[in-house]
């Protein structure tokens, strides 16, 4: 994405324009989010920080700020407040040489993202996500910010019998709230990109996000009930479970559980990077990204169990309301188009995914 903007005239006694870019991130203390935020900063982009604390805590900021070892410059903002949302992108305005918003692109992580919960709490998902992304949308239009990187789902290609899902595929059979909110979002996103020829957007489809930084300093911390499995399978390992739950044992899999495209986080993050730094002219592209492999919660398990040598109890349980059978990708576009290839294994993301709880076992409080 470019992130060239217009350039007034300056006079001998104007100040210098800082011609850093400045990346807004909402939702930037959550756990794609906060490890985001390291690869950026550590990639010379300057940031600004919005999030609500929902499911979230300031000391991932403060983690954050102490990997980098610079100050962030985070606001407690929920993006469905479209004044303080309108406050804060005033803030960023540059009077000299011209008035001129600094911020180039805007980068959006805010939202629920419980598939289950969504199942349970669909009016707060919709309320939520859907509302919250009009309102930041329309602050970007008013201060002439018009670039987005979309943290989308895999979700949105809903419960289709597939090898390996390809950018291409209907997004027409999701299955559950959370899954439908993104798809909204996306459409609203593209909308835009169609309406207004100054819009560019990156949709990034991510399949399952786990592990951590490999200092064991932030990593995912989820506020009461996990609903993923990694940190589920985390706090059984540190003895604040008795043991992991495997929804479904009557897929058609290697082993009756799910199948599903795990990606380490950090893989991830640096992903946005290279969707910032993208030189493909589209107005609105979408990008899987994940490993391209596909592997059981069954699998996952074991595989935690081993490189940790740290035995992790399990059984089978009815399958949950939402959840699908096969979730895998084929991450070809991403490499081609982004430059984006996993470079961490489902070992290294067990590892780093204990290290961080074990040196963390209450997580960030």
């Amino acid at each position: 994405m470019t992130h060239a903007q217009a350039t007034p005239t300056a006079s001998a006694s104007s100040a210098p324009v800082d011609p850093r870019p400045l990346i807004m991130v909402t939702g930037g203390a959550g756990f794609i989010g906060s490890h985001t935020l390291v690869e950026l900063i550590q990639s010379g982009y300057d940031v600004v920080v919005v999030d609500s604390f929902v499911n979230s805590c300031m000391e991932a900021i403060r983690r954050v700020e102490k990997i980098v070892g610079r100050a962030v410059d985070f606001h407690q903002v929920d993006i469905c407040d479209r004044e303080a949302l309108d406050a804060l992108f005033q803030k960023s305005v540059s009077t000299v040489p011209a008035p001129l918003c600094r911020i180039t692109t805007v980068i959006h992580f805010a939202a629920l993202k419980a598939v289950g919960e969504s199942v349970k709490q669909p009016l707060r998902y919709y309320e939520n996500n859907i509302s919250g992304t009009l309102a930041l949308m329309g602050v970007m239009e008013k201060h002439g910010v018009r670039q987005v990187v979309f943290s989308s789902s895999a979700t949105v290609y809903g419960n289709v019998n597939c090898p390996a899902f390809t950018e291409t595929d209907s997004t027409g059979n999701v299955v559950n709230p959370y899954g439908r909110t993104k798809m909204f979002m996306e459409h609203i996103i593209r909308d835009m990109c169609v309406a207004h020829p100054g819009w560019r957007a990156i949709l990034l489809r991510y399949f399952n996000p786990v592990g951590a930084h490999s200092s064991g300093t932030i990593g995912e911390d989820p506020l009461g009930y996990p609903n993923n499995l990694m940190p589920f399978i985390c706090q059984v390992a540190v003895g604040k479970r008795a043991k992991v739950n495997v929804f479904g044992n009557d897929y058609p899999t290697l082993d009756g559980s799910g199948v599903r495209d795990y990606i380490h986080v950090t893989d991830l993050a640096q992903g946005h990077v290279l969707a910032l730094e993208s030189t493909v002219d589209d107005r609105c592209l979408v990008y899987n990204l994940g490993s391209g492999v596909g592997r059981t919660v069954v699998e996952v398990i074991e595989c935690f169990a081993k490189v940790n040598n740290h035995a992790i109890p399990w059984v089978f349980a009815p399958r949950r309301p939402g959840d699908v059978a096969r979730l895998v990708c084929n991450p070809a576009k991403a490499e081609r188009e982004l430059g984006f290839k996993t470079t961490y294994s489902l070992e290294d993301m067990c590892r780093d995914a204990w290290r961080w709880q074990s040196m963390n076992p209450n997580g960030f409080r």
